[in-house]
C-alpha cells in the first residue's frame, strides 16, 4: 500500500495548483471495481485538507465518484513538478466562491458554447508532497523499452490497439499515466511516460523509474493507462498488470490490454471491444 507523507497541502502547493495551465488527473472506480482515469484540468485546492474541480460535460469520472468516493489524484505543472495523493468525494456545488472562480477564468468566461455548470470536492486522505519530473531516467527508461519493444513479440495476436492509439502511444514525448486500486481502497496513480506498446494487445514500459511503485502493483491487478498528447488527443485503455519481467535483459512492466475508450470530445466512445450497431426502427 503506497504510504501518504502528507496530510495537509502547504500554502506553496496551493498556489501551485493555481494556474490554468497544468496537467490534472483523476483517477476513479468504476461500477464494476475497475480503476479509470480522466483529464480534470480544473482541479485546485482551496484549503491546506479540500479539493475541487469543475465539470463542463459528462463523463463516467463524475457517476464514479458519486458511488464510490474514493479516488486518486495528480497534478503536474509546467515546471515538471507533480503531485500524487488520494482524496475522497464529499459534496458538488452549483454555486459559492469555487464555482464563480472557475467560470471567471479565461477559458470558461469566453467561451460561447460551455461554462462550469458542477462543482466536486473532495476531502485530502493524503499525498506524497512535490515531486519533481525525473527526466533524466525517463529518457533513459524509454530508451530501454524501445528495445524491449523488439524482443517482446507480437502477443496473442487480437486486434485490440487499432493504428490511431498504437500511434499515440508510442510517441515518446507523448504524456501516459498508469492507475491501479491499492490496498487501502483508493486509487494510485504513476506516471508511466516510457510506455510503448507492444503487438496487438500489450502495452509495455521499463521498470527503472518509478521503481518501487510499479513494484507495488498485485500481479493480475486491474490497471488503466491514460495517454494525452499536447495537441490533446487522447486514448485510455484499461486491462491487467502482468507483472515485472525480464525482456532482453530489461525489466518491463506489462500491462494486458482488454478495453479502449475514446474520451475525446465531440464522440466519446468505446473503441473496443466494438460496440454492435442497432438498426434504428423508430424516428
Amino acid at each position: 500500500m503506497q504510504e501518504n507523507k502528507y496530510t495537509t497541502f502547504s500554502e506553496q502547493d496551493i498556489e501551485s495548483f493555481k494556474p490554468e495551465m497544468k496537467i490534472g488527473l483523476l483517477a476513479t472506480i468504476n461500477g464494476d471495481g475497475l480503476p479509470h482515469l480522466t483529464l480534470i484540468s480544473t482541479i485546485q485546492a482551496n484549503s491546506p485538507t479540500e479539493l475541487f474541480w469543475g465539470q463542463f460535460s459528462e463523463g463516467f469520472s463524475k457517476a464514479n465518484v458519486k458511488k464510490d468516493p474514493r479516488a486518486g489524484f495528480l497534478i503536474m505543472t509546467l515546471d515538471r513538478n507533480l503531485w500524487r495523493g488520494k482524496a475522497k468525494f464529499t459534496r458538488t456545488a452549483r454555486e459559492g466562491a469555487e464555482y464563480d472562480l472557475l467560470n471567471n477564468t479565461p477559458m470558461f468566461r469566453y467561451n460561447a458554447y460551455f461554462g462550469i455548470h458542477t462543482v466536486y470536492y473532495m476531502d485530502l486522505v493524503g499525498h506524497l508532497g512535490k515531486e519533481p519530473l525525473p527526466m533524466g531516467d525517463i529518457i533513459q527508461a524509454a530508451i530501454n523499452t524501445m528495445v524491449a519493444k523488439t524482443l517482446a513479440g507480437k502477443g496473442s495476436g487480437r486486434e485490440v490497439l487499432n493504428p490511431f492509439t498504437h500511434k499515440l502511444i508510442d510517441k515518446i514525448d507523448n504524456l501516459k499515466f498508469l492507475a491501479y486500486i491499492d490496498g487501502d481502497g483508493y486509487p494510485f496513480i504513476i506516471p508511466v511516460i516510457q510506455a510503448q506498446t507492444a503487438g496487438t494487445d500489450r502495452v509495455i514500459f521499463a521498470s527503472s523509474v518509478y521503481r518501487n511503485d510499479l513494484k507495488a502493483i498485485p500481479k493480475d491487478a486491474p490497471c488503466a493507462l491514460f495517454c494525452m498528447s499536447f495537441d490533446m488527443q487522447t486514448v485510455l485503455l484499461r486491462g491487467k498488470f502482468q507483472g515485472i519481467r525480464s525482456i532482453g535483459g530489461i525489466k518491463c512492466g506489462e500491462m494486458e490490454v482488454n478495453w479502449v475508450y475514446n474520451p475525446m470530445p465531440p464522440k466519446m466512445e468505446q473503441v473496443y471491444p466494438a460496440i454492435k450497431l442497432e438498426k434504428v426502427t423508430s424516428f
